[in-house]
């Protein structure tokens, strides 16, 4: 499978997930959200779902869309740059936020 197959599962699994901008992003919490929906939808219920919605709702799914390609940019940094700088952790042992929603 080709990097662009994987990031373009990874797109359509988000847009299908029930996370939002406003929830705290963390890795393990998108990481989840990837995985449960492809579990809960597979790969081409996610991509139906993402289909339907640009279908219904055009303009709302544009911005999601956009806002999932900003954080899968930032995500991918994050995993760059973790695998040569350990990983900073909060007080409690959680990964500190990958992107706080504005």
């Amino acid at each position: 499978m080709t990097t662009m197959i994987v990031n373009e599962a990874v797109c359509e699994a988000l847009f299908a997930s029930s996370l939002q901008p406003s929830d705290t992003l963390t890795a393990e919490a998108v990481a989840d959200a990837i995985g449960s929906t492809l579990r809960r939808l597979g790969q081409a219920g996610c991509a139906s779902r993402m289909a339907e919605e640009f279908g219904d709702h055009p303009l709302e799914a544009t911005g999601r869309m956009r806002w999932i390609r900003e954080l899968t940019g930032d995500l991918s940094a994050f995993l760059y740059f973790s695998l040569a700088v350990p990983a900073r952790t909060g007080s409690g042992g959680e990964l500190l936020p990958v992107r706080q929603a504005a």
